[in-house]
């Protein structure tokens, strides 16, 4: 209950008083406080009593170095946002007044603030309304909140909250990366994790590991060669013995070997389990006994009642577009599986529309967009639509660019990627590997092995079918249409290189057909004086378009610097013309880093060859070793002529 405050003793003592609270005045030795409503009347509308008592002076009069504001202040909550990924998000109490803001150290009790020298009033409803979700999502008014409650406030779209991207400079993005990264650098080195990361990698896992930490899942859609394979290993091997639960890795068919080989790399104590095949495991008990395991999309759906019995500690998706049609069984299927955490892996979270990204954050972390109905209800296909998804997904989606990167990045990056061939072309293989074995015995050459890398080029070089689309044929094609997609969904161009002027022809034929984007074509049949100006015109094109090249033809002495891709489809014997033709696009003029694709089929011809050319990277450079050097090929021709894909 108000004091009765008499006009005696306000002549006698009153007076206005700044106080925690706002204005109050000051009757005798009582501090009594008074409201907005009031003081604003007093102050601007000459009101001349207050509670039945009549009033000597404004609080102006009393306080000359205070400003006195008519208007209410607005008062929202700040939600900073860091740009990086690598800071946590952090929640402010503001006022705002015009284009002038404050942030708040003490939340408001009152219906008046008096801050910075000016005393503002507040509407009753903001506070009420703030405080309310302050209380509701369990949230500081100032302070670091968790990545869950940051979740919780985008969606709100409450007109009491604003979003603010805040980034860190250059050095404080570093200082960071490494105060956060130093701890788990060791515990990484003590559970058998060898790998030298650059600084956006260790923020990465950094991240994944928070988020994982809160019970998230998340989309790792970092730019192709930017290493998320690696990221993911090191993720996984933090989380080894945390949960003790084993982590299933679902990827297309072409890199399940090159998975195993990674995780061998870089976590050779991780027990890593490739589940394939008509010999692979119906026992879920004998799953249990690996950390790992790594089965492709269409095993996966085959397999879901025996997969679903498991609780996985971890699940990923590698190439995560492939369930951006929530419809399909393979999309019903995966999400189903009982999982604690969820981690997407793909370089295009948004490929058509942007019902794909709903579909891959809905395995990721579902619910965040709500039900598919919900979604397509609020959201067309449009950049406003993009633009209101985005600030709701950001803090679960890490997406860096090499362009974003280029300065921690070596100037070329080298991606040799084993791929997975089919059954049927594993069959074919061994038929003619065991043909060329039982002709040729110990007088074979390194010529006697040309249709065994004709083969694994593509088996339409020994004998093409017109009514049979390249894709099906060959898993090694199937991968590089994949690799091409995200070159071109960035508005980027490549070169491909082949030894074999037919795979050449078939190249050309078929990849400008799939994509509709210019392509032109040199080998040993282009003129010498027409090559420049085939160059030329490529370099001219504005967005993507691609090369196909003969490493012997065009290897040397051209300058293609308007391309930052180069793919060698069939690896050659010799480093030095792989690292020659590698260099049309690393040269002076480049202004991004060039990622150099290096694809073979494992326990082949082209293995043997990718082994070779490591051995004689190592023993010298390519000066040394010359393009025609014989050393070693006895041995090389005879691994090759034993080697199968058959083996185990």
């Amino acid at each position: 209950m108000k004091s009765k405050i008499t006009p005696s003793s306000i002549s006698a003592s009153f007076q206005w008083l700044e106080s925690d609270d706002g204005i109050s005045f000051k009757n005798d030795n009582d501090l009594i406080p008074v409201s907005a409503v009031d003081i604003v009347r007093i102050e601007f509308k000459g009101q001349k009593d207050l509670l039945g008592n009549s009033i000597a002076a404004k609080p102006s009069d009393h306080l000359p170095h205070v400003k006195f504001n008519r208007f209410p202040a607005k008062m929202f909550l700040t939600l900073k946002m860091p740009l990086s990924n690598s800071g946590k998000p952090f929640l402010e109490t503001c006022l705002q007044e015009g284009k002038q803001s404050w942030h708040l150290e003490v939340f408001p009790k009152r219906d008046q603030i008096l801050i910075d020298g000016q005393w503002f009033p507040l509407l009753q409803e903001q506070i009420t309304e703030i405080s309310e979700l302050l209380r509701i999502y369990e949230l500081p008014h100032k302070g670091v909140i968790s990545l869950r409650q940051c979740l919780d406030l985008l969606r709100l779209e409450s007109d009491y909250l604003k979003v603010a991207k805040v980034d860190l400079t250059t050095v404080e993005r570093k200082k960071d990366c490494e105060t956060t990264y130093s701890a788990l650098s060791d515990l990484l080195s003590e559970y058998g994790f060898s790998a030298t990361l650059y600084p956006y990698q260790q923020t990465g896992i950094t991240w994944l590991r928070r988020v994982s930490n809160e019970g998230l899942g998340c989309i790792l859609a970092d730019e192709m060669g930017l290493g998320k394979t690696v990221q993911i290993i090191a993720l996984l091997t933090l989380f080894k013995s945390h949960w003790k639960l084993p982590a299933l890795i679902i990827v297309t068919a072409t890199l399940m070997e090159n998975w195993r080989r990674e995780f061998l790399k870089f976590s050779g104590e991780m027990r890593v389990l490739k589940h394939e095949g008509f010999q692979r495991t119906g026992f879920p008990s004998v799953i249990k006994e690996y950390d790992v395991v790594v089965t492709s999309y269409d095993t996966a759906v085959r397999d879901q009642g025996m997969l679903g019995i498991l609780n996985w500690g971890f699940i990923v998706l590698d190439e995560a577009q492939a369930i951006k049609n929530p419809e399909t069984r393979r999309a019903i299927s995966i999400k189903s599986l009982n999982r604690k955490i969820s981690i997407a892996v793909t370089g295009t979270p948004v490929e058509n529309r942007l019902g794909d990204l709903w579909s891959i954050m809905d395995f990721a972390c579902s619910g965040l967009l709500g039900t598919r109905k919900q979604f397509e209800a609020l959201h067309t296909n449009s950049e406003e639509s993009a633009r209101r998804i985005e600030r709701i997904v950001t803090p679960l989606i890490l997406r860096r660019r090499i362009a974003d990167v280029a300065d921690d990045l070596p100037e070329k990056i080298i991606i040799s990627q084993c791929v997975n061939m089919a059954e049927s072309e594993i069959q074919q293989y061994e038929e003619l590997r065991q043909q060329i074995a039982d002709e040729y015995g110990k007088s074979a050459t390194l010529v006697s092995l040309i249709k065994l890398r004709q083969f694994c080029t593509h088996p339409f070089l020994l004998d093409e079918q017109d009514t049979v689309d390249l894709v099906q044929c060959s898993e090694k094609y199937v991968r590089l249409v994949e690799i091409l997609e995200e070159i071109f969904d960035q508005q980027q161009k490549a070169i491909i290189f082949t030894s074999f002027t037919k795979m050449s022809d078939l190249l050309v034929a078929d990849l400008t057909k799939r994509f509709s984007i210019p392509c032109s074509q040199i080998d040993g049949r282009t003129p010498v004086s027409y090559r420049q100006s085939l160059i030329d015109t490529f370099s001219a094109i504005t967005g993507t378009a691609f090369l196909v090249l003969n490493p012997r033809a065009a290897g040397t002495g051209l300058n293609i610097t308007a391309a930052n891709h180069v793919v060698h489809y069939n690896l050659e014997w010799n480093p030095a013309i792989e690292d020659q033709a590698s260099a049309r696009a690393y040269r002076k003029g480049q202004t991004l880093p060039v990622t150099v694709h290096r694809l073979f089929y494992p326990n082949t011809v082209e293995e043997v060859i990718d082994d070779r050319i490591e051995r004689k990277r190592r023993l010298a450079d390519a000066a040394v070793v010359g393009i025609e050097a014989a050393d070693g090929d006895t041995e090389d021709i005879a691994r090759a002529l034993t080697i199968s894909p058959i083996t185990k």
